[in-house]
């Protein structure tokens, strides 16, 4: 039975929208398979659960930073850089966005990457260098001398750079 096992593929990708329909389906369409049905209405439990339980999606730049912010630190960086690009496809200058995304590549051993959004961060924001320095996800770019050029206090007597308003941490 196509049916069931579509619905089942969709149940362990979590797309429980379409296994959901998928479920329904064959309760329509199959009304006298009473073990098949019983079995189909636990599955369908499933979904309608994990849809009433899944969170919404955040709407605002501070709620998709928020929620990368959560999604990083509960291990999925796909999430959170897919919600961080989103905050820069609004706000390209968005600095906590920039220095989620260093975290993110530096998780992954990106470090090149890791580094060149970390600059872009400081940049916009400098005092984001001494948030750095402490920063437990920049652990392992500690020894690099570009990491050390990042997050050293610039000379006294030099222009601090652009400063943009502090929106809060990571």
């Amino acid at each position: 039975m196509s049916l069931f096992r579509e619905a089942m593929e969709a149940l362990q990708r979590h797309d429980y929208d379409f296994a959901a329909r998928q479920f329904n389906a064959i309760l329509s369409a199959h009304p006298g398979e009473r073990a098949l049905l019983e079995r189909v209405r636990v599955y369908l439990g499933l979904c309608e659960r994990a849809l009433r339980e899944r969170p919404a999606e955040p709407n605002t730049l501070e709620e998709r930073l928020t929620a990368a912010t959560a999604a990083l630190n509960n291990g999925d960086a796909d999430r959170a850089e897919r919600l961080a690009r989103e905050v820069l496809a609004e706000d390209p200058r968005h600095d906590l966005a920039l220095y989620l995304l260093a975290a993110i590549e530096t998780r992954r051993g990106d470090y090149e990457n890791a580094l060149s959004y970390l600059g872009q961060a400081i940049a916009i924001s400098p005092e984001a260098r001494a948030q750095a320095r402490h920063e437990a996800d920049f652990e392992p770019l500690r020894d690099l001398e570009a990491f050390r050029e990042l997050t050293e206090l610039p000379p006294s007597g030099s222009p601090p750079g652009p400063r943009r308003p502090r929106r809060g941490a990571r």
